[in-house]
């Protein structure tokens, strides 16, 4: 190899390390096209698929074209609206399966402990209920009595409630049903629970995208927990946030929880959650 090869090679790597990789222009406009047709989420007119695309019709028009050969964009041949085709859908489906969403969500949640200083938990629904499969601890000390394997309480924890939530009621109504009956039996009146009252509360974690533990089941302990979604919309696994009450904000729209959601919202796009 020559010496000037050699030291062009050098000199784009600093770049490349850094993120600062040069790439196909064409490409990343022609890309746009497939974003606006992946967020409108069904077949549109070439007017609008390149609105949406921020070009006009006769740019978009080449584009489409190619994709068409490719099999990546489906033009219908009556209606004359272009949707994704076969071979998009075979890219999605490889990706899909290699997703593991736990995979994806430990390091965000690592992420996000450092950021909000609080312990953030992952669960999963497993054959004893939401089952804890990862602690990320924070610098600060949290006493919870919490550990990878801990089964929540469907009923009183947050990371129950959100499984209570967003699973199908075939799957949560045995453990619920025993779990109201089991706190009617307490000797502490608060920590009685009706249906009618649990229902509102779930209704109020599915208008929120979240749930809160203030001081329950744990005095002195605060929380909140997201549900994570994947393609079809089914709660794939829990986020849950928690710490000391004098050190967490527990304020439904407060940056903590704001910061959580956008966690959970983040790990459901990667596992293929589309909005809505």
């Amino acid at each position: 190899m020559k010496d000037e090869q050699v030291t062009g090679l050098i000199a784009t790597r600093p770049a490349e390390r850094n993120g600062d990789r040069r790439g196909i222009q064409s490409i990343e406009v022609g890309g746009a096209l497939l974003q606006a047709l992946v967020r409108h989420g069904a077949p549109m007119i070439l007017k609008d698929l390149a609105r949406e695309a921020g070009m006009p019709p006769a740019k978009a028009h080449p584009y489409l074209v190619s994709f068409g050969k490719l099999g990546l964009i489906e033009q219908d041949p009556l209606t004359g609206r272009y949707g994704l085709g076969a071979f998009s859908l075979q890219l999605g489906l490889s990706a899909l399966h290699g997703l593991n969403p736990l995979r994806v969500a430990t390091p965000e949640a690592a992420k996000l402990s450092d950021e909000i200083g609080q312990n953030v938990a992952i669960a999963v629904w497993g054959n004893q209920g939401a089952t804890v499969v990862s602690i990320e601890e924070c610098s600060r000390q949290v006493h919870v009595n919490m550990r990878v394997g801990t089964v929540m309480n469907l009923v009183t924890s947050a990371t129950g409630r959100v499984f209570a939530a967003f699973l199908p009621a075939r799957l949560t109504e045995t453990l619920i049903t025993e779990e109201l009956a089991h706190l009617a039996r307490a000797s502490d009146p608060s920590l009685h629970l009706t249906r009618r009252q649990l229902d509102d509360e779930l209704e109020e974690i599915r208008r929120q995208r979240l749930a809160r533990a203030v001081g329950q089941p744990i005095p002195g302990i605060n929380a909140f927990c997201a549900p994570v979604f994947d393609h079809n919309s089914h709660i794939a696994l829990t986020i849950t946030a928690m710490g000391a009450a004098d050190n967490f904000d527990a304020d439904w729209h407060g940056p903590l929880a704001e910061k959580l959601r956008g966690c959970a919202e983040s790990i459901s796009a990667r596992l293929g959650k589309t909005e809505g």
